[in-house]
């Protein structure tokens, strides 16, 4: 089976659409988090009812004014996805990463006349910033972390996330234990956080306003927001 996926993807001319008549024919396999993704909003479709109604409302009412009150001067986001979270927010400056290419270039076309934007690809496995180009005031985690299926990916990204930070770590994400159902994998991750990554106090953990109803999944979350502080910002 690894062998077909891999002869799959690498057909000419077929490209994301491989991939995604591959999951058709074996929706039991997972083809990785970034190939997931990609292969998904090249195919039309978007990054869910998250970043879509009341629940992007939601957020957006809260990062905008957490913004606002901590003078917030740039921000910087590890998962823009399609873009619609973002039309919401009201940010000086922002950097969007991303692992879809897709998603990369429907931001550069959504947003293409706004200069307080920029986007980058991101590839957790060849990313390293000794430099600090990708820094901000606040470094954002948007309804990404439950996506992070592999070990490896999940801890580079949180590295990289908290690394971003001049001052601020706004993570919106579960944080309880529950195996992978495909594309969506629950960790403890504020304990993981406590335990790998130094220099951050947690402020402050604000509950949802939709807590999570799995008799209706689309309009409810099971994320809430966590925010951190950089000691000594």
């Amino acid at each position: 089976m690894s062998n077909l996926r891999t002869i799959v993807k690498g057909l000419p001319l077929v490209g994301p659409l491989s991939l995604k008549v591959f999951h058709l024919l074996n929706p039991k396999v997972f083809p990785g988090s970034a190939e997931y993704w990609e292969s998904r909003y090249a195919t039309g479709d978007n990054s869910g009812s998250g970043s879509y109604s009341h629940l992007a409302h939601f957020k957006a009412d809260f990062i905008n004014d957490f913004v606002k009150k901590n003078q917030i001067k740039d921000v910087i986001e590890f998962g823009v996805g399609d873009g619609n979270q973002l039309t919401l927010a009201e940010y000086p400056t922002y950097i969007g990463l991303d692992v879809a290419r897709t998603a990369i270039m429907m931001c550069m076309e959504k947003f293409k006349g706004d200069k307080t934007k920029s986007f980058y690809m991101y590839d957790s496995r060849a990313y390293q910033d000794n430099h600090g180009i990708f820094k901000a005031e606040l470094a954002m985690s948007l309804d990404v972390l439950f996506h992070l299926i592999e070990d490896e990916v999940f801890g580079n990204y949180l590295k990289h996330l908290f690394q971003a930070s001049n001052k601020y770590v706004i993570v919106f994400s579960s944080n309880f234990e529950k195996e992978q159902t495909f594309h969506e994998k629950d960790r403890v991750f504020a304990k993981w956080v406590e335990q790998n990554i130094t220099g951050f106090d947690l402020l402050e953990i604000v509950k949802n306003a939709y807590p999570y109803d799995k008799n209706d999944p689309d309009n409810t979350s099971k994320a809430d927001f966590f925010i951190y502080r950089k000691k000594g910002a």
